[in-house]
């Protein structure tokens, strides 16, 4: 990038205070910041709106559910992608991990499907510079699924990929330890018929016998010679975690108990919970509260999961109910993903870094409680909203 850009009269949020000032920046990166308020004409005024750095997304279905925004309904690769791309822009998020299922008998499901021509549609946009966000993979990978590996091949060696997963969502057990909770979730967002999950339910345990050691084996081992980075997913005993630690984990995603959340923490993983969680104020599968485990000191990332604008709204959440300081609260969002995935050039607002910034205002919206808005946003210097 090149270029100058001044931003004046903002309250800048830094990893540890927030301060009045001013930022400059030059050719796509923060030069300076200081407490002054700039008098040059050219200078952004934000009015004491205030300022904080892009936040980075680990984990989102949301180009999955762009996808397939119905079941059986797939939709255009690329008119897909930039709906996605548009509304995780507009959510504040400048670097985003698409995260990709793969693994599923179910062909009809996208799971089920290849991903070669979903990978050429990322490859198009970003050739052409069409997106507005800095994506780049999460491969999750459920265990189970007898075609697993052989969905994964278009990943591999792919220069995005980032993170992977290893997902086990066999009924009775880990998210789904509530059979029932399983049963409204694929009967009702996947569309399954009741004879459909029934079905499933009385072959999983075969498959799960069958696949999931010799498949967590084939992934743990990829990470190990790509070095991509590994997390776990859905962890609910010590014995999930103490297995996630031991095959290098460096994530904890989604755990569902508070024992789970504590042995990650005491074992150096980091925990990773939804935003729609914080939003919610529990967990829609009836598991762990993440806003607990924010108060236990458990918390370190968020990620907003289905919905984009919950990082952000998150964020307030926690801020509102006085559990962690604005700076704080956004450096799970910025700072700590950022960390773990060893993005060193972005995640906070400082001197040598990308300039990935957000406008953000707080605003009353009929309650108590203040309202984080997204008035623009910037990536490298340039303005993608």
């Amino acid at each position: 990038m090149s270029g100058t850009m001044v931003i004046t009269n903002a309250k800048i949020i830094l990893p540890t205070e927030v301060i009045d000032g001013t930022v400059h920046v030059l050719d796509g990166k923060i030069q300076s910041i200081d407490h002054r308020v700039s008098s040059l004409p050219e200078a952004i005024d934000f009015g004491g709106d205030y300022l904080m750095p892009g936040m980075i997304e680990v984990h989102t279905d949301n180009f999955e559910r762009h996808l397939m925004p119905r079941p059986k309904v797939h939709w255009a690769e690329v008119p897909a992608l930039l709906a996605h791309d548009a509304e995780i822009a507009a959510a504040g998020i400048t670097t985003v991990l698409d995260a990709l299922g793969v693994g599923e008998s179910d062909k009809e499901s996208l799971r089920g499907s290849a991903w070669g021509t979903v990978l050429n549609a990322i490859r198009l946009c970003h050739e052409q510079d069409l997106l507005r966000a800095d994506h780049y993979l999460h491969v999750r990978c459920e265990l189970p699924a007898p075609n697993t590996i052989e969905l994964f091949e278009p990943f591999h060696e792919h220069p995005t990929l980032s993170l992977i997963s290893l997902m086990d969502h066999t009924p009775g057990q880990r998210q789904w330890e509530d059979i029932e909770q399983a049963r409204i979730y694929f009967v009702g967002k996947k569309g399954w018929s009741q004879e459909k999950f029934n079905d499933k339910v009385l072959h999983a345990e075969k498959l799960q016998a069958e696949y999931a050691a010799p498949h967590r084996k084939y992934f743990v081992d990829y990470c190990k010679s790509h070095n991509i980075r590994l997390a776990s997913h859905d962890d609910t005993t010590l014995e999930h975690v103490e297995q996630a630690h031991h095959e290098g984990a460096v994530m904890s995603e989604f755990p569902t108990t508070l024992t789970s959340a504590q042995a990650a923490h005491a074992l150096g993983l980091l925990t990773v919970m939804g935003g729609p969680n914080v939003v919610r104020g529990g967990s829609h599968s009836g598991n762990v509260a993440a806003s607990q485990l924010a108060k236990l000191g458990l918390l370190d990332i968020l990620s907003s999961d289905y919905v984009p604008g919950s990082l952000i709204g998150a964020v307030m959440r926690l801020v509102n109910d006085g559990i962690l300081s604005i700076s704080d609260a956004v450096n799970t969002v910025t700072k700590a993903p950022a960390q773990a995935l060893g993005l060193v050039d972005r995640g906070e607002i400082e001197i040598g870094l990308r300039a990935d910034l957000v406008r953000t205002r707080f605003v009353q919206l009929g309650n108590d409680h203040r309202h984080a808005v997204i008035r623009s946003v910037w990536r490298e210097g340039r303005q993608v909203i």
